[in-house]
């Protein structure tokens, strides 16, 4: 670890139990160079810890193909023996220690000596997400005259087709029968117009609105590469950088859609109506895909995706709801080479600007000392 910390690496996350005083402090010592900061999630509510063992600690890697059963009675065994030596987080004891202690799955909070942006976010992060079961419904809105016309941006209207997806969705909530569902979207008519008849509560967000095209809203992509050759050969070698003349790159939508992801994290279910290019940074962040992938996955119209998480993963289910739309996905280009950090720094100095900081989407821009450490 940190070998990788020494060759460029920003965040280490070490997962063990750290579980007395005395081998805190030998990590501690051991890493003088670097800002630590330990989690601890404290469980004394039997309720919880039985809820905890059967939901999350049976999707474990460490009981693949265990019988649940002894699963169960070896995790036992593990809390009794570490009941007997644990010496847990206090502020009485540990003042120096940057910390974060999580009691029965975000009861209460106990934050110490909180140090730099990724502890902060960090902190920001762990006091919204839960365990309880839940399922996010993700899809893009209905199909639009301009994605007719293959042109990007804009704010137009649902097209016949779009409408047909409307009612079909509308079909497909009902079905699902789910009586604390909320619908949010973004601020724009074709978003807006998909729910229109949907009975259950809606909350409009700004930052689910679609990236923003800058110079290019409203053309085809080969309208682009006529007027604009030089910027469309840019976005086609480093898409995920690249950002519009005027515009957004897909590294400012995912420092924008931060938010948007904190709150999902704390809902129970929730469907989001978005955009072609949010819903890729949405499936990117449940699906643990990297910027290299995350703007050629493909959300087709007129298709639902069912996001359920846990412990350990995502599962993912995609629904088509048969309604006829057109195909806005574009594909990775063949033998595309990602550009060198070098070779990027020097574009960005010859092209429309610098990077915001990206997001939770693991783009922080951090300060290479930091180091967190996990202390279930």
């Amino acid at each position: 670890m940190i070998d990788w910390l020494k060759k460029g690496g920003e965040v280490a996350v070490y997962d063990a139990t750290n579980s007395t005083r005395q081998r805190r402090q030998l990590i501690v010592e051991f890493l003088v160079d670097y800002r630590t900061f330990f989690v601890e999630s404290d469980c004394s509510d039997p309720e919880v810890i039985e809820a905890n063992i059967r939901e999350v600690k049976l999707s474990s890697p460490d009981y693949i193909n265990t019988d649940a059963e002894l699963a169960i009675e070896d995790f036992r065994r593990r809390i009794r023996n570490y009941e007997m030596q644990y010496e847990t987080l206090e502020v009485e004891h540990d003042r120096d220690l940057s910390f974060m202690k999580i009691c029965n799955l975000g009861e209460k909070f106990l934050v110490n000596r909180v140090q730099g942006h990724v502890q902060s976010r960090a902190v920001y992060y762990l006091m919204n997400i839960h365990v309880l079961p839940r399922t996010i419904y993700l899809a893009r809105h209905g199909e639009t005259n301009m994605n007719i016309d293959g042109r990007i941006g804009g704010d137009d209207s649902l097209s016949i087709n779009g409408q047909y997806f409307e009612r079909a969705l509308a079909k497909f909530v009902k079905d699902q029968k789910l009586d604390d569902l909320r619908i949010w979207t973004s601020l724009m008519k074709r978003t807006i117009q998909t729910v229109a008849s949907i009975d259950v509560p809606k909350e409009h967000w700004k930052a689910l609105n679609e990236i923003d095209a800058g110079a290019c809203e409203g053309l085809t992509y080969d309208e682009i590469k006529i007027k604009f050759p030089e910027e469309y050969a840019l976005r086609e070698v480093d898409k995920y950088y690249y950002r519009y003349p005027g515009g957004e790159s897909y590294q400012d939508l995912v420092a924008r859609i931060e938010p948007v992801i904190m709150e999902l994290e704390s809902q129970k279910n929730v469907m989001v109506i978005c955009h072609q290019a949010v819903a890729r940074c949405l499936l990117a962040y449940f699906l643990d895909k990297g910027r290299d992938d995350l703007p050629y996955l493909e959300v087709p119209l007129h298709t639902v995706i069912k996001l359920t998480p846990f412990a350990y993963g995502c599962k993912i289910e995609s629904i088509p709801l048969n309604v006829t739309a057109v195909n806005t996905h574009h594909p990775k280009p063949a033998g595309l080479t990602p550009l060198s950090p070098e070779e990027r720094r020097i574009r960005r100095k010859t092209s429309s600007g610098g990077g915001h900081t990206a997001g939770l989407l693991r783009e922080f821009s951090v300060d290479p000392q930091d180091t967190v450490f996990d202390n279930p």
